[in-house]
């Protein structure tokens, strides 16, 4: 196979494969590796969600989009948890040398961050908006994760309808993956994972958990 056919041949196997891939099924590791040196589609201001609803976020470069409304943005799982938020903590657990456990005045007393960022849920709709919180890797830095550690796993809500997602550590740089408390401004809704949710550029939306009350920390 010559050269140029091999990388669309591999495109066209990633995007397949990314569009209707479960969680729990991940891609092989030499599609990620070519994955990864493939360019990404650049998005021209404007670009309808509708159109976006079957590609994978891994592959667009969003730079030229613009947060939408929220009251246009598409949700899916759980939609209501209930917690006392005067008992409700996050937790940084796992191979650290100091467990956090952190109340959301905690939480909101912490630098934040802001990104623009594109959720994808295959075929059903996709949502591009500017998220604001902290930062996992400052959580892991005060923590004092262990640095042998390769990845973390987020997990929320606390209960029978918890979900995770372990995530490289290295995708703590730039904050690829980070912790949200607002969409647009605005104090997250319930809906889309009140009081914080994980953001995960480059993830599906089924990889974005809700209601996140976990970060641990893994050593391999």
């Amino acid at each position: 196979m010559v050269p140029g056919s091999r990388r669309a041949f591999i495109k066209k196997l990633i995007l397949t494969m990314g569009a209707t891939a479960l969680p729990y099924c991940p891609l092989p590791v030499w599609i990620q590796s070519a994955a990864a040196k493939l360019k990404k589609q650049i998005l021209s201001t404007g670009t309808s969600m509708v159109s976006l609803i079957n590609k994978n976020p891994r592959f667009l470069d969003t730079r030229n989009l613009k947060p939408i409304p929220l009251d246009q943005f598409g949700t899916m799982g759980l939609n209501e948890y209930a917690f006392d938020p005067q008992v409700w903590r996050l937790k940084i657990v796992g191979q650290v040398k100091k467990p956090l456990s952190l109340s959301i005045a905690d939480i909101l007393k912490l630098p934040t961050i802001e990104k623009n960022i594109l959720m994808i849920c295959p075929g059903v709709f996709a949502n591009f908006g500017s998220w604001e919180g902290i930062s996992i890797g400052q959580l892991l830095k005060s923590a004092q994760a262990d640095k042998r550690s390769t990845h973390f796993t987020i997990r929320g809500p606390e209960g029978p309808d918890s979900k995770s997602k372990r995530f490289p550590i290295s995708d703590i740089n730039n904050d690829k993956v980070f912790l949200a408390y607002k969409i647009n401004g605005q104090e997250l809704p319930q809906k889309h994972g009140y009081p914080i949710r994980a953001v995960a550029e480059g993830y599906f939306g089924f990889d974005w958990i809700k209601f996140v009350h976990q970060v641990e920390v893994d050593e391999i």
